[in-house]
């Protein structure tokens, strides 16, 4: 089983908590997205960031003097979202670092798809960002079925604990029977409503219990229930879970 989950826009540095494994699989790729990136103006820039003034000074500052293969941080270390806090790989025990190694894969418009203790650097570049490389209209078409392929090699089963921006990278290139989606939601009105930072929340402490309990086997996610989430047979098939807030 491989679990697939999103990256975060905000990014720190941390050299000293843990050692990276080694680079990125995709890196020439990266290299080529980060060129693409040089050769853009600061109204370019921050038109394709979609971001404040002061957010696209700081990311055109890190492209000046970006090295992707030293003073790298681990992915999973890296990235500083609500669904990482949750996580909190940093207070993990080395059983349930491991499982992360083994299990875990960060989806990144930039670098591709990332193993937990690759080392990164910060960046800003969205999987849904229009930044045209060699002939790809987007990152999508950059990416193509590469991501998918390196995924799937090994494994019989993807649990998707990304978001729709990010699992699409991959999941268009997979058959469907070999995705298992995670849904978190509130039941409203007889609907089931998901709601942004709850997800996010939800995601993270998910892959923390994986880790915890050393999860492999599709049947045991539906014991999941921290958070107040429980796990909705009715609402549910084989290829989506649904688990829902105060439900029973």
């Amino acid at each position: 089983m491989k679990i697939i989950i999103s990256p975060a826009k905000k990014m720190n540095v941390d050299t000293d908590s843990l050692p990276v494994d080694g680079l990125p699989q995709f890196l020439p790729q990266t290299g080529r997205l980060l060129a693409a990136l040089c050769s853009m103006t600061p109204r370019e820039l921050q038109a394709l960031w979609k971001c404040s003034d002061s957010i696209a000074r700081l990311n055109i500052e890190r492209l000046k003097s970006m090295d992707l293969r030293r003073g790298l941080t681990p992915a999973v270390l890296s990235y500083e979202g609500i669904q990482y806090r949750y996580m909190a790989p940093g207070v993990m025990n080395s059983r349930q670092l491991q499982y992360l190694r083994d299990h875990l894969r960060i989806l990144s418009g930039f670098y591709g798809l990332l193993r937990p203790f690759d080392g990164v650097t910060p960046y800003r570049l969205e999987m849904q960002a229009k930044l045209e490389v060699d002939g790809a209209k987007d990152l999508y078409a950059f990416w193509g079925g590469l991501l998918a392929g390196q995924l799937a090699k090994g494994t019989s089963l993807v649990l998707n604990l990304a978001s729709k921006e990010y699992s699409r990278a991959v999941t268009a290139y997979l058959p469907e029977s070999m995705v298992l989606t995670c849904v978190f939601g509130e039941s409203v009105g007889g609907k089931v409503v998901e709601k942004g930072t709850m997800c996010k929340m939800a995601r993270g402490q998910m892959v923390r219990w994986l880790a915890e309990n050393e999860i492999d086997s599709p049947g045991d996610i539906t014991s999941f229930s921290d958070l107040g989430y429980k796990f909705d047979p009715k609402l549910s098939n084989n290829n989506l879970y649904v688990f829902i807030k105060g439900g029973n």
